[in-house]
């Protein structure tokens, strides 16, 4: 970053004295014309004045604008007061440099500021020509072309490209923005599900110990064996999402597991139910070989984690927990992706904040769910408990794998129709096996 500085420094010094050496140049040739000695140093410092005030840092610019402004004002009503003046080229770089700077104090500074310096170099610039001997009258005719074509242009091209300049800064502002907002959700999907399992152990053991239960060594190995887990798991979602700001070419962090992000969740759903209450994953078969869209894929794999990790922090005596996703009934276009609990829900913090104002969690869940076209509702379901429901967009353009001519099960062929199945997999510690059953219609 700071070669890239330095390299930038260097190569706006060297653009500028490329362009501004001819330009001297020329504004020296231009002093050699006066008739008088004095007068030529005068016209070349007041022209080289004018340049510099082009080029001096914006700290700067202010005061040499104002320098420069006020030695050529001058310089014209000292020259217009002698009795021979030059027949031509009154300082015309002077001239390209004053209405340049009429554009760079537009465009850069304050409305105020502006206009006070744009007037003193228009100003200066408008009279310069009375430096010149008139002849025929076309000394009013350039000063009247000054002061009606070149001024006003000068202050509309500095106009826009204040405009310009201001739509860039916001532009870069809602990106900056973006950004902040998409790794304030990723840190807080990363870490948060961890640590709240490390919290939930933590919790337990002082639970058990105050209770004044004896565990066995048995039980306390296993358990600080989950704590370590989660612990390295967010030691290294941590260390992802560092390696990912850091290295601005590297791909977006996502969740490990498989690609689709739907088998990683039997995974996912069994390390909850290791530390908390049963967690059964129900899957429609007719995603199980359906690739998704990876911004999709990633939004569920988001949904059902946060969901578990409210239901951890929040439910209080749940004793079940269910995770459906499938196809929305009536809309084949849309995923339907459904985390519930039979905690107390009424009872729980999170069952008394909708999802506008709830914790950052919600927040950035339907930040997310809205950037891929879906929507997100959150609240206490009939009978009990808490529900979080995402719908997602599915991918129209992606078909369905190729399968046999022949009848399958769970595959509708002409003149046969079988019923629709759902892959029910309860998650626990000691249980990882598919259960096919019948879906109800709701």
């Amino acid at each position: 970053m700071i070669s890239v500085s330095r390299y930038r420094f260097r190569f706006r010094h060297l653009w500028q004295c490329l362009v501004g050496a001819p330009l001297v140049v020329l504004v020296v040739l231009e002093g050699l014309n006066a008739p008088y000695p004095p007068m030529a140093a005068a016209t070349m410092l007041s022209g080289v004045l004018c340049l510099a005030a082009l080029a001096v840092p914006e700290r700067l610019f202010a005061r040499c604008a104002v320098g420069a402004a006020a030695v050529s004002g001058v310089l014209t009503v000292t020259e217009a007061q002698l009795s021979h003046r030059p027949p031509n080229t009154p300082g015309l770089v002077e001239l390209g440099a004053l209405l340049l700077l009429i554009t760079r104090a537009v465009r850069r500074r304050r409305p105020l500021s502006a206009a006070a310096l744009a007037a003193g170099a228009a100003l200066a610039a408008v009279t310069l020509p009375l430096r010149v001997a008139e002849r025929d009258g076309n000394l009013a005719n350039l000063i009247g072309a000054i002061a009606v074509c070149f001024v006003p242009f000068m202050v509309v091209v500095g106009l826009c490209l204040r405009l310009y300049d201001t739509l860039r800064e916001r532009e870069r502002e809602t990106i900056r923005q973006a950004q902040r907002l998409e790794h304030a959700r990723e840190l807080h999907d990363f870490v948060a599900h961890h640590v709240t399992a490390i919290v939930t152990q933590v919790k337990a053991a002082r639970f058990t110990a105050a209770a004044g239960h004896t565990q066995s060594p048995e039980d306390l190995d296993r358990m600080l064996a989950q704590i370590e887990r989660a612990g390295s798991q967010a030691l290294g979602s941590m260390r992802a999402m560092v390696s990912s700001l850091r290295d601005h070419g590297s791909a977006t962090t996502r969740p490990t597991g498989d690609p689709t992000g739907l088998r990683g969740l039997r995974a996912l759903t069994r390390e909850f139910s290791e530390v908390g209450p049963p967690a059964e994953l129900i899957l429609a078969p007719e995603l199980a070989d359906r690739p998704l869209p990876p911004g999709t894929a990633t939004t569920v794999h988001r949904v059902v984690q946060e969901s578990l990790t409210n239901v951890r922090k929040h439910a209080v005596g749940a004793g079940r927990v269910e995770v459906r996703i499938g196809v929305r009934p009536g809309d084949p276009e849309r995923l339907e992706v459904s985390v519930h609990d039979d905690g107390r829900g009424g009872a729980s913090p999170a069952a008394e904040r909708p999802v506008e104002g709830s914790g950052y969690g919600l927040v950035g869940l339907a930040e997310r769910i809205e950037q891929v076209d879906g929507h997100l509702t959150a609240g206490p379901r009939d009978g009990g408990g808490w529900r979080v429901l995402a719908v997602l967009p599915l991918d129209k353009a992606t078909p369905e794998k190729d399968a046999p001519d022949k009848a399958t099960p769970g595959k509708t062929t002409p003149g046969k129709t079988t019923p629709d199945k759902t892959t029910r997999t309860p998650c626990s510690a000691t249980s990882d096996h598919t259960t096919p059953k019948v879906a109800s219609s709701g």
